[in-house]
């Protein structure tokens, strides 16, 4: 394991009394139809990610939606499959390992690891694990920049019943949100830099795209207060405000849609159909949402975004990777963390936030 703290010939309780823990949305244990089913069964079971009465659900996913997507959800994660296991899994140990190196570079003796909201290694282990290392102050980390109720708070809600079993708990600190915060925002700016300095830059002035995927969610997830769709948008024009790009050549869409109500708008997919069909030269998707790859990005926009480009009249697709464990993303999490220590005895600096208009058009 990459995460030390999966390593147990370190575990001998006398570490630092202070931990992060990164919290990612969660991947199978294995790509066999059998642990992909168990993982979809444990994800759509909650009542956060499916916002329908159990009595009316339960049915519906062990008698149509489980049987019909295991094995093709399961084809899917073979063809993304690393060496270490799943991309997610493996990006975010080492995005764990990094920002231990980063704080301990910087002075910081403080535990890492990290937990997959559905799937292992569970949040209640984590945490377990890392009290049981001497940790009495535990800073939880969602990967997930742009806050949701069914991605932030279903992983709050987790780690608060896992503190319900425990007696003498630790003392716990929240990083809600971060989709606006400077560094986060710079990361994303020189992971795209990075990559058209290694590919070249499309040309905008002749009609090429830079495309800003995020995860989607049901279109009245906005109606019931989720302030998501709005921080995308918020993000997404950071992003484009960095890149020095119009909003004609730098567009903000919306993935994975599931089900037959409506979502988030525009679809990622729609809109790769379009480009393609007038002609688009060349189109680049980058997924500033997600900070780790995985199935969502390698193959759905890689794979099933690219054939849908091209399949329309398009010419050149280019997926940009995810911040995974960059450095300038690592510094940007380090950063935030260092600040949510302070009064802990680890005092970070106070940095400012980039103004954005609560509501962007």
């Amino acid at each position: 394991m990459l995460n030390e703290l999966h390593n147990k010939d370190v575990l001998d309780g006398s570490g630092p009394d202070t931990a992060v823990l990164l919290i990612n949305l969660g991947t199978p244990d294995e790509a066999t139809p059998k642990d992909v089913s168990r993982y979809l069964a444990e994800f759509l079971s909650d009542p956060r990610v499916v916002e329908m009465p159990q009595w009316l659900w339960q049915p519906i996913l062990h008698g149509i939606v489980l049987p019909l997507r295991s094995r093709p959800s399961a084809k899917k994660y073979q063809s993304v499959w690393m060496p270490g296991g799943s991309p997610l899994r493996v990006h975010t140990e080492r995005q764990a390992y990094a920002l231990r190196s980063w704080l301990r570079e910087r002075g910081h003796d403080i535990l890492v690891d990290y937990a997959m909201r559905y799937g292992s290694p569970s949040i209640a282990d984590a945490l377990s694990l890392l009290q049981a290392n001497g940790a009495k102050r535990i800073i939880l980390m969602p990967m997930y920049p742009q806050y949701a109720a069914s991605t932030t708070a279903t992983a709050f809600d987790k780690a608060a019943q896992a503190l319900a079993r425990i007696r003498h708990q630790p003392e716990i600190r929240f990083v809600k949100q971060y989709y606006d915060d400077p560094g986060y925002i710079a990361s994303l700016k020189e992971q795209v830099e990075k990559y058209w300095a290694q590919h070249g830059r499309p040309h905008f002035e002749a009609g090429d795209q830079l495309v800003l995927s995020f995860h989607g969610l049901p279109a009245r997830s906005a109606d019931l207060g989720d302030p998501y769709h709005q921080q995308c948008l918020a993000t997404g024009l950071l992003l484009r405000t960095a890149l020095n790009l119009d909003e004609k050549s730098c567009r903000v869409t919306f993935q994975s849609q599931f089900g037959y109500q409506e979502w988030l708008k525009p679809h990622t997919d729609q809109l790769l159909a379009e480009l393609g069909t007038i002609g688009t030269g060349r189109v680049d998707v980058f997924c500033p949402g997600f900070t780790a790859d995985c199935i969502e990005t390698i193959e759905e926009i890689g794979m099933e975004g690219r054939d849908t480009f091209l399949k329309y009249g398009g010419r050149e697709f280019h997926r940009i990777e995810c911040v995974n464990a960059s450095p300038g993303f690592i510094d940007s999490i380090g950063e935030i963390c260092l600040e949510h220590l302070v009064g802990w005895g680890n005092p970070g600096p106070q940095r400012k936030a980039n103004k954005v208009l609560t509501e962007v058009a």
